[in-house]
């Protein structure tokens, strides 16, 4: 995208702690952002918490993370806006840290 870049996340509501567990791969073979929350699934609670999680582990604004796919699903598909290059770098050397 011109605008950003699409990101495939499985979250996981009510954990016990706030977690990201990296890439894993779908029973149908997508690959995906695992991620995990304290929160309940609730009035967009979850959500809310996914996205201050990776927004604080990205060092991005929230405001720049959008869920465009998979409101109420375990499976979503985030937005994060801004240049596709600096963001795919970004995310590649939070990856080699994690």
């Amino acid at each position: 995208m011109a605008d950003g870049l699409r990101v495939p996340v499985r979250l996981t509501p009510k954990a016990s702690r706030e977690r990201i567990d990296g890439i894993v791969a779908e029973a149908d073979g997508t690959l995906v952002l695992k991620a995990a929350v304290t929160a309940v699934p609730e009035d967009g609670k979850a959500n809310a918490a996914l996205v201050k999680l990776l927004a604080k582990a990205w060092r991005m604004p929230k405001s720049a993370i959008t869920i465009v796919a998979g409101a109420t699903d375990r499976r979503k598909v985030l937005h994060l806006s801004g240049d596709p290059d600096d963001l795919r770098r970004r995310l590649d050397e939070w990856m080699k840290t994690s």
